[in-house]
């Protein structure tokens, strides 16, 4: 449905008056920023990316390692918000540490093609993820899977509806929309559709998403804990 939307989106975009100028604008910059900045990545180079990655990977798990155990001995009172959990806190740092190097030097390294080397990184999480759903489950839990096609459409007609009302470019829309579901994974390669230059922007969205999603998420599961007693 998104390919299609992405093929036919200037169609789609005059049909609904959205204003595409800034999406030309974007696209422009990136292919410009791709050309003036963009080179051939060094071994070093990519031993740097890959460092990054794994050292912040295994520093968030040294660290959690400490922390959720101590949080648990001293302050029990906290394990009903899940702070005394190992997992929580690998992923609340790994996080916390990415976001905090995209303001530094280590951003530089887009210019080698670091995005491309997480989005490697993300499919391998991905495929790992999979190979542990049980398919059989459709069928001995319909209802989980009926929840799941109810969630779907929900997300879907409220994201037409917005770019209907907003008349919001069907980029947005669609990678937005992508960015929510599929994460840093597949927003890249919705992005792709409309124009190859664009991808690094669904990865941001994802990112994004991710970043604000870790914090959110935590804090809307306490809220529905806290509603069903």
């Amino acid at each position: 449905m998104l390919f299609w939307i992405a093929g036919n989106a200037a169609w789609i975009d005059r049909r609904i008056g959205a204003d595409t100028t800034a999406i030309d604008e974007l696209r422009d910059r990136l292919v410009r920023f791709e050309q003036e900045h963009a080179r051939n990545p060094t071994l070093t180079d990519l031993l740097v990316v890959l460092a990054a990655g794994f050292g912040i990977t295994a520093l968030a798990h040294a660290l959690a390692g400490v922390i959720a155990p101590w949080i648990g001995a001293n302050f029990p009172v906290l394990s009903d918000l899940a702070l005394d959990s190992r997992f929580f806190w690998i992923v609340i740092i790994a996080t916390t540490l990415g976001l905090a190097l995209s303001f530094t030097r280590a951003r530089q390294l887009e210019a080698v093609g670091a995005s491309k080397i997480g989005s490697v990184a993300l499919y391998v999480l991905v495929a790992t993820i999979g190979m542990q759903i049980d398919i059989t489950r459709v069928f001995t839990d319909p209802q989980l899977f009926a929840l799941g096609l109810i969630w779907i459409s929900v997300h879907a007609g409220l994201m037409l509806l917005t770019a209907r009302l907003i008349r919001a470019p069907m980029f947005f829309m669609a990678v937005g929309s992508q960015a929510n579901i599929g994460g840093a994974a597949s927003a890249p390669v919705v992005a792709s559709a409309f124009h190859p230059a664009l991808a690094p922007v669904g990865v941001l969205l994802a990112v994004f998403g991710y970043t604000l999603g870790t914090y959110a998420a935590w804090l809307c599961g306490q809220i529905l804990r806290q509603l069903v007693g």
